[in-house]
């Protein structure tokens, strides 16, 4: 009998045949919520999830009893209760590598458009309000030249520094765990403490991943230390910032303008004042968001979702201590 795979991300067609080869596929094409009653029915028989953006409970588990492996077509697996995935022996597969120099782009995108004040100008055309030549109450601020400070330097944050030094001129300042001396060589990135970043940075980038240690990581304190001239970019989660606190810094002036890609409640909630601002630029959470990069990244999940239902390693495996008892028993160790 061919076990049983949940579809509920953005698959095509040959993706969804690929797995149906040796797996009995089920669709859910839209899901928004996992008390969605056909897919409730058949969790019970499930030992495959691959989606996106729903969250997996300890709940939804209980009536998945049969489920071996679950993959995320994201980086991210805040959604996922990893300790009890781990405990259960499921995996949990992301797809990291595949959207890193697209979601740079994006980061690099709302550092200039920020800078240049480019979306409050655009609009000030499109109101037909160009009637004289540009200004200084309309003037952005350079990028070339200036300090971009990164707040996590893993994937993410490298590429985005590369566009930095290597296209911009830029001198890079990075806050991390541990040192990366491969990318201080390549870049000339300088690694300091947080509070020192902050201080010293023309742009602070945030890419960390969300976990209990990060949330709320930048907040009213971190944002006193910025300089007044400083923009705020945010492309990791929206919950690494007190969103109050960036609020109040920017409708107090202690920083120049903020670039943000994503937001602690998403969709963002219509009475937020952040769009409205005249120096913020708000993109709808769309890092990775292209043709190109959203089939690669559900492609990665379709091969980790095979490799682990077949009993083999996958390629992206975040809990690694969910596999080695799994392969010890398939062994029979």
């Amino acid at each position: 009998m061919k076990k049983r795979i949940l579809a509920y991300g953005r698959l095509n067609d040959d993706q969804l045949a690929q797995l149906g080869q040796d797996f009995e596929v089920l669709a859910f094409p839209g899901l928004t919520s996992a008390d969605d009653p056909d897919f409730r029915a058949a969790l019970p028989d499930a030992n495959g999830l691959i989606g996106a953006s729903l969250a997996i409970t300890p709940e939804l588990l209980n009536a998945a009893p049969q489920l071996e492996a679950i993959a995320t077509i994201s980086v991210g697996y805040d959604n996922y209760p990893v300790e009890a995935l781990t405990r259960r022996g499921i995996l949990l597969c992301n797809t990291p590598d595949v959207l890193t120099e697209t979601t740079a782009d994006t980061g690099f995108l709302l550092i200039m458009a920020a800078a240049r004040r480019a979306v409050e100008l655009a609009d000030l055309v499109k109101r037909g309000d160009w009637t004289a030549g540009i200004g200084p109450e309309h003037f952005g601020s350079d990028v070339h030249g200036k300090t971009l400070g990164l707040i996590g330097f893993g994937r993410i944050g490298a590429a985005v520094a590369r566009r930095g030094a290597l296209g911009f001129g830029m001198r890079i300042l990075y806050s991390n765990a541990s040192p990366k001396p491969e990318l201080e060589r390549e870049l000339g990135a300088e690694r300091r403490e947080l509070d020192t970043l902050l201080a010293e940075a023309d742009f602070v980038c945030v890419t960390v991943p969300l976990t209990a240690e990060t949330e709320h990581l930048i907040g009213e304190r971190e944002f006193a230390l910025i300089k007044p001239s400083a923009i705020f970019v945010n492309i990791a989660r929206g919950k690494v910032v007190n969103e109050a606190a960036l609020i109040e810094a920017l409708e107090m002036g202690r920083i120049r303008a903020a670039g943000l890609d994503v937001f602690e409640q998403e969709p963002l909630s219509p009475e937020s004042p952040l769009p409205h601002m005249t120096n913020v630029v708000a993109l709808p959470h769309i890092g990775s968001a292209t043709h190109e990069t959203r089939t690669a990244m559900a492609q990665r999940a379709v091969d980790n979702l095979i490799l682990a239902l077949r009993g083999e390693r996958p390629i992206n495996l975040v809990n690694d201590a969910a596999w080695r008892p799994a392969c010890r028993e398939r062994q029979g160790l």
